[in-house]
């Protein structure tokens, strides 16, 4: 009796057998089953919330969020997986916190910038509060931009010096007690009140100069005691992510440790160390506690003079126009406001820029 076998397939000539792999078939969701899921969900919980009266952006968004989750965790078990219906719900909590992040921040935004361009204009930019009354429909924030200039200047002249070369020397030199008390003191020093900061330099200017001596020096030196411990801290985690290969290939070519620093630590960490530093001033910028209690409160005149008497900044502008609780004045915050966020989008533009043109350029 023969037996007959059936020899393997063979491809076109020159290819070996083809042998058939098994299929491995699953069932999938549509691409658009998720973001048509989420859109039926918010039709149908919106809808229900009109119908009982009961609407509010927070609710709609939270139930929403919810039934989303548990539906898309549902149908994915069921046509595809339990590996992939972990995965997507896994994915829709980070687009739902990626949301509770977001939506704040673009709502002040919106907010600032609809309510700021009713009286942002070049008029506003370019005038001062000079002989304004409140009620007066007029006046602008030009002496506040200034003041906020010179002061937030001087503060990152006093603070960026000393924060660098702190963190140079806890990350290059810094042994034993020593370091570890800086960097005790240096935490400590991130989590104080600004308010603190403003009294320690009252009591300060109080000494040296005796009562009611506020000036925007003053409150410079205020922002720099908050400035300090934030350019540190960020500027100490920069350094540490400098290769030690690139110091110890410096060192065996005989450099010294300070030139190595300099040419070869710090143009690495450039980039770094710039948004560090600009983080630090966007933190002191908006203060208005401290610069409250040195720079002064009352001050309307233009002046770069950090020595001579008040000097208005934008933050404490703000606070001077809101209080006084007229249509204009409150027209005059929010558009104070919007330049006090325009300055900062400008500073970070600033920095970036820098930063992409001192950054080393690596040979390709």
């Amino acid at each position: 009796m023969t037996t007959t076998r059936n020899a393997p397939s063979t491809g076109a000539a020159g290819e070996g057998p083809q042998l058939k792999q098994p299929a491995l078939t699953t069932g999938a969701l549509p691409r658009y089953a998720p973001p048509a899921l989420l859109a039926g969900v918010a039709v149908v919980v919106g809808g229900a919330q009109f119908a009982l009266d009961t609407f509010h952006p927070a609710s709609f968004a939270v139930l929403s969020a919810l039934t989303y989750l548990v539906l898309i965790g549902i149908a994915s078990s069921v046509v595809e997986n339990g590996r992939k219906a972990k995965d997507r719900l896994v994915t829709g909590l980070v687009y739902c916190c990626f949301a509770i992040a977001i939506v704040p921040l673009l709502s002040l935004l919106f907010t600032v910038l609809v309510n700021g361009l009713e009286r942002f204009d070049g008029y506003f930019l370019t005038v001062s509060m000079n002989g304004v009354l409140p009620s007066m429909d007029a006046g602008g924030v030009y002496h506040a931009i200034v003041g906020t200039i010179a002061i937030t200047g001087f503060a990152a002249l006093i603070s960026i010096p000393i924060g660098l070369m702190t963190a140079i020397y806890l990350v290059e030199y810094g042994r034993g007690r020593l370091k570890q008390a800086i960097t005790f003191f240096v935490d400590v020093m991130t989590g104080i009140p600004s308010i603190v900061a403003g009294l320690f330099v009252v009591a300060l200017w109080m000494m040296l100069f005796g009562p009611g001596k506020t000036n925007g020096a003053a409150g410079a030196i205020a922002l720099s005691v908050l400035m300090i411990p934030v350019v540190v801290r960020s500027s100490e985690e920069m350094l540490k992510l400098v290769p030690s290969e690139l110091r110890e290939a410096s060192y065996a070519l005989g450099v010294p440790k300070w030139l190595t620093i300099v040419k070869v630590v710090l143009p690495t960490a450039i980039a770094g160390l710039t948004t560090g530093i600009m983080l630090a001033l966007a933190r002191v910028i908006g203060e208005t506690a401290p610069l409250v209690l040195t720079a002064g409160i009352a001050a309307d005149k233009i002046s770069w003079n950090l020595f001579d008497g008040q000097m208005m900044s934008l933050p404490v502008f703000i606070y001077q126009q809101v209080r006084m609780g007229t249509d204009e004045a409150y027209a005059r915050a929010w558009a104070a406001a919007l330049t006090l966020i325009l300055i900062v989008m400008l500073l970070f533009l600033g920095a970036r820029l820098i930063s992409r043109f001192f950054a080393p350029k690596l040979g390709r």
